[in-house]
Parts: structure tokens; sequence; C-alpha cells
């Protein structure tokens, strides 16, 4: 279901450091409801986003996340996939309907946050039942060519992205 709005998630993850509570704010897309944002963001105009946020926050760790990797007609390749790299960000492909890597993002930010890469989850999150299932060959096609454009050339500017 559309998020309307926005709708902030409260979500506590334990781990061998003690409970994490995170807020997830979902603006559904509506830049309105976003502080940081500006009208550049729709189309996810990245290199736009990108400057907007370490202007305000420098060295603030970044997690960029591909949604809908489940879906066989993603708009996304891997291939285009680019802009973290150039940039040193994280990223994870993830599927929200499917839970595929949904954790991932959740994991990576606290070790950054707190510098400690032995940082684990001690219980997993409770996540809603997959509203989808990815087809197995399709998690590793999206994995092979994740591992291909990462060793693709980047491009020479950010435009390109």
């Amino acid at each position: 279901v559309a998020t309307q709005g926005m709708e902030v998630h409260p979500l506590t993850f334990h781990t061998n450091r003690g409970p994490i509570k995170a807020n997830v704010w979902d603006t559904a897309g509506q830049e309105k409801f976003g502080g940081l944002q500006q009208s550049d963001y729709i189309q996810a105009q990245l290199p736009h986003w990108h400057r907007a946020l370490v202007r305000v926050c420098e060295n603030i760790p970044i997690v960029l996340c591909g949604n809908r990797v489940h879906s066989k007609d993603r708009k996304v390749k891997a291939k285009s996939i680019v802009f973290h790299r150039k940039k040193n960000l994280q990223h994870y492909d993830i599927s929200a309907q499917s839970n595929y890597n949904s954790e991932k993002p959740f994991l990576w930010l606290p070790r950054e946050l707190i510098g400690d890469p032995d940082l684990e989850f001690v219980a997993m999150p409770a996540l809603a039942p997959p509203e989808v299932v990815m087809d197995p060959a399709l998690v590793v096609q999206c994995e092979l060519d994740l591992e291909v454009a990462q060793t693709s050339a980047l491009p020479g500017e950010d435009n390109d992205l």
C-alpha cells in the first residue's frame, strides 16, 4: 500500500552492543516532507541530493539503497548503478516486498556510526511476511550483474549518471 503523506516507523534492532533504535522516515517521494530535500530530488537526481546532504551533514555515513530488485522489469539496471562508487558510498540492492537484503543498511549504518565492524544482530529484525517471493535465479542474476558492474569503468562526470 502506497504511503500517503509521511510515516515514521520506529524500529529497534537488538545487537551484541545492546538495542539500537532508529526512526525510519517514509515520505512516499513527496519532497515537501523532507527538510533537506529540494524539488530536484524528483526522479532520484542523486548528484543534487548528495550535494545538498553533505553540505548540511559533512562526513555523515550514507548508504544508497536500490529498491524493487524483485521486479523483473526493474528500470534501474546494475550497470547503471555507479554513483555510489564515484562518491565512495555503501550500496545495497534491496526489496522491501520480498525482504531481500532489507536488514543490510540497518546493520551497516550503526557499524559506521559507532566504529565497530563486529557489531551484529543478536536477533533478526521482525519483518513483515514477504509480499512477493523472489525467484532464486533472479537473485543469482542480480548478484552477478552487480559484481560485473563493480568492475566496469566509471563515467567521467556526475551528469553522466
